[in-house]
């Protein structure tokens, strides 16, 4: 027993380090932030169908019929929320919209408080006060320099993509007696579908730089590992693991996330940054501690 709980601690860790490197991926990528989303949405389902074949698995539809309704609505907003993502990389360092994106517990303890009728205790109102506090300091506010409208616009998809991400975990929620295998790879193919008609409306297209070797490179790492392999081992880790283990795990992802915008990219992160960064990641983490 212990040594299958280690192997799925083990293929959980690999994956959140797999997820923390997607900036670098995503930036050498010479298309928009829509057709990259569309394009990982599609090859990691791809990814993931040729998994569960090999594995001879089948979807399994009545599950999927079941729960349809639901898996279209979170598997669109999860292409959103992508998109945003993405874009906010284009805006802002890494880090500041990472840091954005870990404010999802802020909006997700808020969020179910209001439409599922959680009780907001003490711990969580404190949790979401100390977050805040530390989006304030990632701002650069209390240093006197607001951000100008590039990094702004950055922050404000960051925190964007959060909300939506916060949207995607409410409607799994609701979801009923269906696998992780099975509810993820219908809500890629969503994804992917609601970005056909936002690219179009974006006016985003596949251009003859996309099939650069960096770029393309790059296009299928970010389907086929950070989608596709990544998600693999990250749900295949779950069935021998604590809810509160995988939480705790997860901030992985966020941290390599922020030294590769330091240490590799060599993005600016000011003493603000770190103490807001410790803020935002310390409160998320104590308000998914029971």
């Amino acid at each position: 027993m212990k040594s299958v709980e280690t192997q799925s601690k083990l293929k959980l860790m690999a994956s959140l380090c797999i997820f923390g490197t997607i900036s670098l991926f995503v930036r050498n990528i010479a298309l928009g932030s829509g057709m990259i989303a569309l394009s990982r949405g599609v090859l990691g389902a791809i990814f993931l169908l040729l998994y569960l074949a090999l594995r001879k698995q089948e979807l399994d539809l009545p599950a999927v019929r079941n729960n349809l309704w639901i898996l279209l609505l979170s598997g669109g907003v999860m292409g959103l929320n992508w998109a945003l993502l993405f874009e906010a990389y284009r805006y802002t360092t890494v880090a500041t919209a990472t840091l954005c994106y870990y404010m999802q517990p802020v909006f997700l303890t808020l969020a179910a408080a209001v439409l599922l009728g959680e009780a907001l205790n003490l711990k969580k109102i404190l949790c979401v006060l100390v977050a805040l506090c530390g989006m304030v300091l990632i701002s650069g506010a209390p240093g006197g320099a607001l951000p100008e409208a590039g990094e702004f616009r950055g922050i404000a998809l960051g925190l964007g993509a959060a909300i939506l991400y916060a949207c995607v975990i409410l409607c799994n929620k609701k979801l009923r007696d269906i696998g992780a295998f099975d509810k993820t790879i219908v809500q890629l193919l969503a994804a992917a579908a609601v970005m056909v008609p936002y690219c179009a409306l974006t006016g985003e297209k596949i251009t003859v730089e996309t099939f650069q070797p960096v770029s393309f490179i790059c296009l299928l790492v970010l389907g086929m590992l950070h989608t596709g392999f990544a998600y693999a081992l990250y749900f295949g880790s779950m069935k021998a693991l604590r809810a509160q283990t995988i939480a705790i795990f997860s901030y992985i992802d966020p941290v390599i996330a922020i030294l590769i915008s330091v240490t590799i990219l060599h993005e600016p992160f000011s003493w603000l940054s770190a103490v807001g960064s410790v803020l935002i990641l310390g409160a998320a983490f104590v308000s998914e501690k029971n």
